[in-house]
């Protein structure tokens, strides 16, 4: 009886052990099973978050060559803006101009001298006869004829033109008019050709500016011309 009792005791020690080696076996297996799991899902997130900082760095790139490319575009709109501006002006015609090209400054504007009844009222410039005299701005011709155009003999041939604004300029001494009262005239048109008819001592160009059409109201014309931008 106690032979039995000892066998089936040893038969349900190792069924047990047998047991718990199974149940240890497959908690191992289910550990190793979630560590392998974990581990893949480490190196799937790993892999997604490299390939959008792949994705980022390269958007940021194409970004900052596309802002380049689009100073690199405005700066040489300026440029161009800035070179067909400086051609504008370069080939724009000028508002004002010198009465004659090619002369020497002779008798100045308030020189005193036995030539005249006072002072000169105007500004010679030493040019040939026949040298064509130039309307020194746009306007309309007021006077035009001998005797000064009504201001007095000493002129000679002579040719007043309203500018507006309170300004006209007076041409005499000249020998020939091309341009009659009423007659609008351009910035550089030409209205006659110099001369040395009238009180004058050699071929000249007498110029005056003026404040009103008649004798005795003219301005220093050189530095009236300078401050329009002409060099005298």
């Amino acid at each position: 009886m106690s032979q039995r009792v000892t066998s089936r005791s040893s038969r349900t020690s190792r069924l047990r052990t047998r047991a718990s080696v199974l149940a240890a076996g497959l908690g191992v297996a289910a550990v190793l099973g979630a560590g392998v799991a974990n581990a893949a899902d480490t190196t799937a997130a790993s892999g997604v978050a490299g390939a959008v900082q792949a994705q980022a760095a390269a958007q940021a790139k194409a970004a900052q060559a596309k802002a380049a490319e689009a100073a690199q575009a405005k700066k040489a709109a300026e440029a161009a803006a800035v070179k067909k501006a400086a051609a504008a002006k370069k080939k724009a015609k000028p508002s004002w101009v010198d009465p004659v090209k090619k002369y020497r400054l002779s008798a100045s504007f308030a020189q005193a001298g036995g030539m005249w009844q006072s002072t000169h009222s105007g500004q010679d410039f030493a040019v040939p006869s026949g040298t064509p005299v130039l309307a020194v701005h746009d306007g309309t011709v007021v006077k035009a004829g001998g005797n000064g155009a009504g201001d007095g003999p000493a002129y000679g041939y002579a040719v007043v033109i309203k500018h507006g604004n309170g300004t006209y300029s007076q041409y005499a001494h000249l020998s020939r008019i091309d341009v009659k009262i009423g007659q609008t005239v351009k910035t550089g048109q030409k209205i006659a050709l110099s001369g040395n008819t009238g009180n004058s001592s050699g071929p000249h160009l007498h110029f005056e500016i003026r404040t009103t059409p008649n004798y005795g109201t003219a301005v220093d014309p050189v530095a009236f011309l300078r401050s329009k931008g002409v060099t005298v």
